[in-house]
């Protein structure tokens, strides 16, 4: 049962442009209607009002403003995810962490990028790429979708077999308490004593904190990525296919299957040479140095093979 805030629209929008910039304390319905979900739109709720800070004591003030009246929070990134966990509370504020969105520092040696949460999953990589390195976690909607969202969802994308989620390529995350406390989660060192807060913190959707930070670690960019394609007269055939490859020791740095129907529907909009009689197609990329590639490319044909592959190249 939700209790009522104790305070009006009004006066929680004044509070706030006491030490917020007016023009980011949206308070009409056509501004805020951006704000109404994320990318999963068949769920939608108008918030009370939307404002979006841009230092961390002022999200600090905003929580401790919004503990004390009991108005509900909900942090928000670029939008882009699936589950409405950004999703507004009608009686409450959307927080929105579009104005922080600095890239602190990147640290070649150790490998490691700090962030603010409003950082662009595919511009880490692009600024890390002078470096000769790149961050994991990939997401379909990298170009748009920020850090903080990331932690806040966990999550992955189509190199996450070989190296992992959200979860497992973070050192610490710097976060807003309800009661307005700064708290940070994790650390650079390998393994510390008590609970693992960080990954409780990962994937929980913005309920036990506000992203204000995140240290997250890069990767050394492989010397070769090569794709193999195969096509499969059943979806059966394609998965017996997937276990194969992982039997034979090979991580790849990717691997994905299309059904029939997406095998058309992508090859009519891309013109990309799919095999379109085909039940199942398993894309596998490879990456290492040129020795490991060539091997691991040469063993997946031969399992694909194996697994009944009516086309491979």
């Amino acid at each position: 049962m939700t209790t009522k805030p104790k305070v009006s629209k009004a006066e929680l929008a004044e509070q706030f442009r006491s030490f917020i910039d007016p023009d980011y304390v949206i308070t009409d319905s056509e501004t805020m209607k951006p704000y109404e979900c994320d990318g999963l739109s068949m769920y939608c709720e108008m918030p009370l009002l939307v404002v979006l800070p841009e230092t961390v004591e002022q999200v600090q003030r905003v929580m401790r403003i919004c503990n004390e009246h009991k108005v509900p929070v909900v942090a928000r990134g670029a939008g882009t995810g699936l589950s409405a966990g950004a999703m507004p509370h009608k009686e409450g504020v959307v927080l929105s962490l579009a104005k922080f969105n600095r890239i602190l520092e990147i640290d070649p040696l150790a490998r490691t990028a700090r962030l603010q949460p409003g950082v662009r999953n595919l511009a880490i990589s692009e600024e890390a790429a002078q470096y000769g390195l790149y961050y994991g976690p990939d997401p379909s909607s990298q170009i748009a979708c920020t850090i903080g969202g990331n932690v806040a969802e966990n999550s992955g994308g189509v190199h996450c077999l070989k190296y992992g989620l959200t979860v497992h390529n973070l050192h610490s995350v710097e976060m807003v308490t309800a009661e307005g406390d700064v708290v940070t989660v994790g650390s650079d060192a390998l393994d510390v004593c008590g609970m693992d807060l960080l990954a409780l913190m990962t994937g929980s959707e913005g309920l036990l904190g506000v992203v204000t930070e995140v240290k997250v670690k890069l990767l050394p960019k492989p010397e070769v990525a090569r794709v193999v394609m195969a096509g499969f007269d059943s979806v059966q055939n394609g998965g017996d296919a997937v276990g194969g490859v992982i039997s034979h020791g090979i991580i790849p740095g990717g691997l994905e299957m299309m059904d029939s129907h997406a095998i058309v529907a992508a090859d009519d909009f891309a013109k990309a040479g799919y095999p379109r009689e085909a039940k199942a197609l398993l894309l596998c990329e490879v990456d290492g140095t040129v020795e490991e590639v060539d091997e691991h490319i040469a063993q997946a044909e031969e399992v694909f093979r194996k697994f009944g592959a009516t086309s491979v190249r």
